[in-house]
């Protein structure tokens, strides 16, 4: 079963347990990847399905950031249900500590020393934790650890 499938079968299921914010959230990101499927006019791959997923996780974390910040907490609340729905269907993302791993690996293998190595760095990390790790996290980490040394 494709990913996409996985999420036509979740999103029948949802409709059948009259689960509203399930049925929405499954229903907004099969629009997605139709208008991709349309606009690349062939079936989405998995890993196309897995990028849109990212996305979309994505720009619920960045409406969530804003939300609080302005104290809208209902709209705050319901990004966070979304967020949850897609990233179950996401793998598991990275502990703090095993990114810092993977950083740390990446700097000694190209004997990074200071901040200016940060492209180089996240050149070779970005691949390693793709779909595993937000990039805005990694990039701060990678940052952090280079103006540390």
């Amino acid at each position: 079963m494709t990913l996409k499938e996985k999420l036509m079968a979740d999103l029948k299921e949802a409709m059948k347990n009259k689960d509203a914010i399930k049925v929405n959230t499954l229903r907004m990101i099969l629009t997605t990847l139709k208008n991709l499927e349309v606009e690349r006019m062939k079936e989405a791959s998995d890993e196309e399905v897995m990028e849109a997923l990212m996305k979309e996780a994505k720009k619920r974390r960045e409406a969530i950031e804003e939300y609080e910040k302005h104290g809208r907490k209902e709209l705050a609340e319901k990004e966070k249900k979304e967020l949850e729905i897609i990233e179950s269907y996401l793998p598991k993302q990275l502990s703090e500590e095993e990114i810092r791993e993977i950083v740390m690996e990446a700097i000694k293998e190209i004997g990074a020393s200071s901040p200016k190595d940060l492209g180089k760095v996240m050149k070779i990390v970005m691949p390693k934790v793709k779909g595993r790790a937000d990039g805005k996290i990694v990039n701060k980490m990678v940052r952090e650890i280079l103006e540390s040394l």
